[in-house]
């Protein structure tokens, strides 16, 4: 069971002006809940009431209570992260920062850009504890070593000790997103094990970094014309180490973010017509081979051109986020809704156990919740229902079951609108 990630962030800081410019940025930025306090005293108590209440604590290293960074040994034997607030940085202090296990990074104040980079961090450990890595290497004691770097930001493991037990690992964890590997082991070495992945996996669906000593410099040509997306070399610094692995992490969140832009309605967010051919046509060739039954139907606001004339086009956009709201509450896992047109909704629904009288009820259940929405207009609310046009026929193809939809739509509106028709 995958541990609840908390939704609280610790700011532990004297200066008032600081702490709320922090707490704002952090908030807008990750969207979590920002709870401050300005002396160890403070951040004592409340630690002592929420003992596992924090995703991640940021901490001022000199307080008017604790000048000499006594706060730093007050979080040691928690689970909490820690980020290092500091007016000045010396050579000596960040190692004796860094060589403590907790802490995950140090940040100098006094520079105002820093302000953003803390709330990106938080944002970046509260995405990681959904983040899956694989650590594969010979040596027992370096995998634990990068697991517990690796922990202390939050990511999820899994380890293996060779190229052969990394495949079955990438087999049993399909969400795994980085692979680490050394270079050197037995049975399969780093450039095999790499050239076997990208045989499954491209560069943007699973990125890969190679390690090995410095000893070879070819080394890394090899990883990475195997298909690497980058390459560390022993021994690294932990800040190096966690620049590539965020960089690379980012940068797959970076063309996942733009591919499901290309397949989502910005409005309703509900996927668009593209993503229907798309992820329909596997149902609907299962539905072709007899694996499966499969219905279509268009769903249609009645009277839209009347709300937007009437009350305004930002009434209008309301109007289709709370109905896109209410049909997306009803849907199941297998089934894809889009919005397919202006007020035009397209939803197909593939199933086992699907019969006439089950679409008709659930295309039934849809209509009524629709009906039954309040949206919240000036002083008062807006109701609207729909019209459903649907067929439970195989068609030629997935364009011919939607022109029979839209027939079977056309129908409804003429039979009065909010009703169903199946065509």
């Amino acid at each position: 069971m995958m541990k609840s990630i908390s939704e609280n962030v610790l700011l532990v800081d004297d200066s008032r002006s600081l702490s709320q410019y922090l707490q704002q940025r952090i908030q807008e930025v990750t969207g979590v809940n920002v709870i401050c306090a300005n002396s160890m005293a403070q951040a004592q108590q409340l630690l002592t009431e929420h003992p596992a209440h924090f995703l991640v604590a940021i901490l001022d290293l000199n307080l008017p209570d604790a000048p000499n960074g006594e706060i730093i040994a007050e979080f040691k034997h928690t689970d909490i992260p820690v980020i290092v607030l500091t007016g000045y940085l010396s050579e000596q202090l960040r190692e004796q920062l860094l060589t403590q296990s907790h802490i995950i990074d140090y940040v100098i104040k006094n520079n105002p850009s820093e302000i953003g980079y803390i709330a990106n961090l938080v944002r970046r450990i509260h995405r990681n504890h959904q983040i899956k890595i694989l650590i594969v290497d010979d040596s027992r004691s370096f995998r634990l070593y990068l697991q517990e770097l690796l922990h202390t930001h939050c990511y999820l493991t899994v380890d293996a000790a060779n190229g052969e037990e990394a495949l079955q690992q990438l087999n049993a964890h399909r969400d795994i997103r980085l692979v680490l590997t050394d270079f050197h082991m037995p049975k399969m070495n780093g450039q095999e094990l790499i050239t076997a992945i990208r045989r499954q996996h491209d560069r943007n669906q699973l990125a890969i970094i190679g390690i090995s000593d410095q000893a070879s410099p070819v080394t890394s040509v090899k990883l990475l014309k195997a298909g690497a997306n980058d390459f560390i070399a022993k021994p690294f610094l932990t800040e190096e180490f966690f620049c590539r692995i965020t960089q690379n992490i980012e940068t797959l969140e970076f063309i996942d973010f733009f591919r499901d832009s290309a397949i989502r309605d910005f409005l309703t967010q509900l996927h668009n017509r593209r993503y229907l051919f798309e992820a329909g046509m596997a149902h609907y060739q299962k539905a072709d081979r007899g694996e499966i039954k499969l219905a279509l139907a268009l769903i249609d606001i009645d009277f839209f051109k009347k709300v937007n004339d009437t009350h305004g086009h930002l009434a209008g956009d309301q109007v289709l986020k709370k109905v896109a709201q209410a049909l997306h509450q009803q849907m199941q896992e297998q089934d894809i809704l889009v919005r397919y047109d202006s007020e035009e909704f397209c939803l197909l629904l593939p199933g086992d156990t699907l019969t006439e009288a089950k679409l008709m009820a659930r295309l039934n259940a849809l209509r009524e919740a629709v009906a039954a929405l309040q949206v919240p207009h000036l002083d008062g609310v807006l109701k609207v229902t729909i019209s459903i046009g649907a067929t439970f026929k195989l068609c030629e193809s997935l364009s011919a079951m939607i022109d029979v939809a839209d027939a079977a739509l056309y129908q409804a509106k003429e039979s009065g609108r909010n009703c169903v028709h199946l065509g």
